[in-house]
């Protein structure tokens, strides 16, 4: 397979004194919990064991923890992961850039098409980066200029959404790789891998031969880019896919991500799930009971669902009578707090992923004997924007030439 030029730093940005700083904020149960997180994951790769993530968009971009798993994927530490269309746009980008925002009337937008602010969105981008981009798709030299021109905010946000020209390139990008996709009979986030940057999840799992998918239910997302990844191959083969990948996993993390009560039970799972009648018509199935499962999450009703499901076994108890969780636990319940806190082996990580994802793989790295040549760290502090400024700087878009390559050598991940 052909190899994107060297981008990972020779040095850690995140210096040990700026890890303890953040280790200080965490609270002694949060504490205890990471450290037992971090011997279990030793644990499950001394062992020749497999560790999948999960993560959805938002944070885990801006915070630059998909960056990181794409290190821990380098390293061999986590062996898979499952992602949000959004993600796999947002990585083919190259996951962070700087756009400014502008005033859309001021350049003659219709009203009626603009978002709910009026605003719009102008990469900042180099001579360089925007010829490569010209390079793709045709690009209105014109239109860029005037957005340029125009005053506005300049900001650090994810790649390929709404700016010119990168949002409309992602989005004809992935609708041009569908096609290929289907051709090869691959979802689309396999054939775009290639071409990805290293440091992206989809880049790094290309490269080391393992699969990072996305979920039905994260389906929906980055404009044609989801629906590209949607098309590409069945729902029923991605499930598929997705149940194969879950049930190769001895420990599961889950970083930021919603309605995974729809990713743990699917068609195929049978502990909380749905897989009993597919199992019954002799499809392969698998089952969680027996699985560790570790959650990041902001919030605390997922802490106390999983509490009261320890202490009372009130979730399984209202399942059993038919009661409504929500009314009788008197907490606002998400769906995957159900299936979450019924696990046996699921255990909640309650705190900003910003703070807890780098104590977390920087300590499990050390604990296996490797070294991480990049860590993300909390945005808005002078670590998380140098981290954040790194990613804006050094990540590359997807090349079109190195996904067209990885094809011709039938090198991509089946």
């Amino acid at each position: 397979m052909p190899q994107h030029k060297p981008q990972l730093s020779s040095r850690p940005l995140v210096s040990q004194a700026a890890l303890n700083r953040l280790a200080q904020s965490l609270d002694p149960e949060t504490k205890r919990r990471l450290s037992r997180v971090v011997r279990l994951w030793a644990q499950v790769k001394e062992a020749g064991g497999r560790v999948v993530v999960a993560t959805g968009s938002g944070p885990n971009l801006h915070e630059g923890v998909t960056c990181m798993v794409a290190e821990l994927v380098r390293l061999g530490l986590v062996d898979g992961v499952l992602t949000s269309s959004a993600v796999v746009g947002h990585e083919m980008a190259g996951v962070l850039e700087r756009v400014r925002r502008i005033e859309g009337a001021k350049l003659g937008l219709d009203p009626a098409a603009l978002p709910a602010d009026g605003k719009v969105e102008v990469s900042l981008l180099s001579p360089e980066q925007l010829a490569g981009l010209a390079r793709q798709t045709i690009i209105d030299r014109d239109l860029y200029r005037r957005m340029l021109s125009a005053p506005g905010n300049d900001i650090i946000k994810v790649a390929g959404n709404l700016a010119y020209p990168t949002g409309l390139w992602v989005e004809r990008t992935a609708r041009k790789l569908e096609p290929m996709a289907k051709a090869a009979g691959l979802p689309l986030e396999a054939v775009a891998g290639p071409g990805c940057d290293p440091l992206t999840m989809l880049g790094a799992c290309a490269r080391r031969g393992v699969p990072c998918l996305v979920t039905v239910p994260q389906l929906v997302g980055g404009g044609q880019v989801g629906l590209a990844v949607g098309d590409s191959i069945s729902i029923s083969s991605r499930s598929a896919r997705v149940a194969e990948l879950l049930a190769s996993a001895d420990l599961i993390i889950e970083s930021g991500v919603a309605l995974t009560q729809e990713i743990h039970d699917g068609p195929f799972e049978l502990f909380t799930g749905h897989g009993l009648w597919a199992r019954h018509e002799g499809l392969d199935t698998f089952s969680l009971g027996k699985k560790a499962v570790v959650r990041l999450d902001l919030d605390p009703n997922l802490e106390r669902a999983w509490q009261m499901q320890q202490d009372a076994q009130a979730v399984a108890q209202a399942i059993d009578q038919g009661r409504p969780k929500a009314t009788g636990m008197k907490l606002p319940f998400r769906m995957e707090m159900s299936g979450f806190a019924r696990l046996p082996g699921a255990l909640p990580l309650t705190g900003d992923i910003g703070v807890i994802w780098p104590l977390l793989a920087s300590r499990a790295a050390k604990a296996m004997g490797v070294k991480t040549a990049f860590l993300c760290y909390k945005q808005g502090t002078p670590p998380g924007e140098a981290v954040r400024q790194y990613i804006v700087t050094k990540l590359s878009p997807l090349d079109h030439s190195q996904v067209v390559q990885a094809l011709k050598e039938k090198s991509l991940w089946p």
